[in-house]
């Protein structure tokens, strides 16, 4: 359903009948901060999310797992000058 680098790749998946009885498939989301920090950056203006990712991960891509290290649920609510916890690791 996901690709393997998706933040719900490994995520358990279950379906919910909507008041109109169609039935979506939908999957739990993942607990925020679980991910180990290799160490932190701080955030310069104009420094996206996607761009550290590449650079500590290996893939743009992963920049959720950014988030995730730092409990952000959307991308915008780590700021420039922020200091961003980078988690462990380069795989999803």
């Amino acid at each position: 359903m996901f690709s393997s680098s998706s933040r719900y790749a490994r995520m358990a998946i279950y379906s919910v009948v909507r008041p109109d009885g169609t039935i979506v498939q939908a999957v739990k989301s993942p607990l925020p901060g679980s991910a180990l920090v290799a160490g932190y950056h701080r955030r310069l203006a104009g420094q996206r999310l996607d761009s550290l990712a590449y650079h500590y991960l290996g893939d743009a891509t992963q920049f959720w797992r950014l988030c995730d290290a730092n409990d952000a649920m959307v991308p915008d609510a780590l700021g420039a000058a922020d200091l961003v916890g980078v988690p462990l690791g380069k795989g999803g």
